[in-house]
């Protein structure tokens, strides 16, 4: 009883801040941002365009890249750019538990430049070996395609079920993957201790990234959400965080996926980005371990 209300303490604790952060972000999104981002995933900036606004917490932006890489009118490395900046619900649950985790408040930043580092970097690799064909440009607004919050239409919807009623069904859903993951590490470190938790971390530095980006690659934001918490709780390395995070492009898989006639082109997609996050995973990991940060 007394794991499972210090789990719900810690829970409860963040849910108030989850459910604002939400609520800003439909503030803050609206089509015509969405439309706007379309013709810069067109020029020379795409990758770092892509990347940057990949970063912020939320999907619909990766929704949105993919119908327009479906129609062939952006390329793949700035597909893959979005894509691996994509973190869904990771910023929020790191933002939260910033003032109970050193190890949340230690990381924000270190992410954020890593993904976006990555992204960037593999998007001008990728968009320089493969030769696309010619890019059409469309015009800025365009209906179809519109994309909000993790892919969530807002036709037809009141002011309340957008700006309130969905914020705090998707904090509720958030916040209950988080209880999910305390009460878990709660029964166990009282069960083994900290101690044999820290000293035997699942799959160690080079093990752990494969298993991560595999959970990243479930297109929900319950594998954002556990994966981050999951390492706020010490139970993965800051590595494979990232390499979960990198993988974790919400429903832009799902949007991509759906065109089946493609579907050599986005396995070999789906390949290269888990690929690039295992491999980003290891290489974090080997480095915090050879400085001693573990």
């Amino acid at each position: 009883m007394e794991i499972i209300l210090d789990a719900l303490k810690d829970t409860l604790i963040v849910f108030p801040f989850i459910l604002i952060i939400y609520m800003l972000i439909e503030l803050l999104e609206s089509g015509s941002t969405m439309q706007r981002g379309r013709s810069a995933l067109q020029g020379p900036l795409a990758p770092v365009i892509g990347a940057a606004t990949g970063i912020v917490p939320q999907c619909g932006f990766s929704v949105m890249a993919a119908k327009l890489y479906d129609k062939g009118l952006i390329r793949t490395g700035t597909i893959m750019a979005v894509f691996l900046a994509t973190s869904d619900e990771a910023l929020i649950i790191l933002l939260v538990s910033s003032p109970l985790s050193a190890a949340a408040a230690q990381s924000i930043l270190p992410l954020i430049v890593i993904k976006l580092a990555v992204a960037v970097l593999a998007g001008y690799l990728i968009n320089l070996v493969i030769p696309d064909k010619h890019v059409e440009t469309t015009p800025l607004y365009a209906p179809e395609g519109e994309a909000y919050s993790c892919g969530r239409d807002h036709h037809g919807k009141s002011s309340v079920a957008i700006y309130f009623t969905e914020p705090l069904l998707h904090a509720l859903k958030v916040t209950a993957y988080i209880l999910i993951v305390n009460l878990v590490f709660g029964f166990i470190i009282a069960e083994v201790g900290e101690e044999t938790i820290a000293a035997g971390l699942i799959g160690g530095k080079y093990f752990q990234p494969f298993i991560t980006a595999a959970v990243g690659l479930i297109p929900n934001c319950a594998s954002s959400a556990i994966i981050t918490e999951t390492y706020v709780q010490g139970g993965i390395m800051f590595g494979s965080c990232v390499a979960g995070l990198c993988t974790n492009a919400g429903l832009g898989l799902v949007v991509l996926l759906k065109n089946t006639k493609k579907i050599k082109r986005n396995i070999l997609l789906v390949i290269a980005l888990y690929s690039i996050s295992v491999i980003v995973g290891m290489l974090t990991n080997i480095i915090i371990a050879a400085a001693g940060l573990i």
